[in-house]
């Protein structure tokens, strides 16, 4: 089967574009317009191709590195090049599917967990809490997870919006899955109120720490 080339895929996700979707999307801090259930359609089609991956990730287009992130081989990713790419990932939907499809399959993870938590770009730092919170929830040994909710108290009321999620979900994470740090979990959440207002749809839970920990908590004593 002949090689699939940048300019067949750009053209496909032109093709694909969607007004009503950019909306929802820009809403939302992305600026792309492909339904994502369409774009991994495409990548399913596609299947890996490392190199494909990277040649779309180099376009800058969001929707291509949506697409480059699902056909990409994540261990073959280099530590340096990982770290560049989180820099260059500064929409929500790419950063997070960065993390969350790449990085924590990638052998790296851990050292770059530990460098991304002490970065001074809050998009950066905030890379380093999601893949704090995946160990707090299922590696929690050797983590200081007193340590944590103490950097939680003392920064988490005024860090910038991203980073400040990513470090709530960390706190609510804590709380549900640890016992005997769950009443200071509730008690700093409680006390920093952070996303207490947040507006939260019918049969959703609030990411308001207190109440996601109960939920959770509920649902697995259930």
């Amino acid at each position: 089967m002949a090689e699939t080339t940048v300019a067949e895929v750009m053209a496909e996700l032109a093709a694909l574009e969607d007004p009503k979707a950019r909306a929802v999307n820009e809403r939302h801090g992305d600026d792309h317009g492909v339904n994502l259930g369409k774009l991994r359609a495409l990548a399913k089609r596609l299947k890996t191709q490392q190199e494909l991956a990277s040649q779309l990730w180099e376009t800058d287009d969001s929707a291509a590195r949506l697409l480059a992130l699902l056909i990409c081989r994540p261990k073959a990713y280099g530590l340096a090049e990982l770290d560049a790419m989180i820099r260059e990932a500064r929409t929500p939907k790419v950063h997070d599917w960065l993390v969350n499809y790449v990085v924590k399959k990638n052998p790296h993870a851990e050292e770059l967990r530990l460098a991304w938590l002490a970065d001074p770009d809050p998009v950066v730092a905030s890379a380093g809490w999601a893949l704090t919170t995946e160990r707090v929830a299922k590696r929690p040994e050797g983590l200081d997870l007193a340590g944590l909710l103490d950097t939680i108290e003392a920064d988490m009321k005024d860090a910038p919006d991203r980073l400040q999620w990513a470090m709530n979900h960390c706190l609510a994470q804590i709380g549900i899955e640890h016992p005997e740090h769950r009443t200071r979990a509730i008690a700093i959440g409680e006390r920093l109120g952070v996303l207490e207002d947040y507006p939260t749809p019918p049969g959703c839970t609030s990411p308001y720490a207190p109440v996601w920990i109960a939920e959770m908590v509920r649902r697995k004593d259930g």
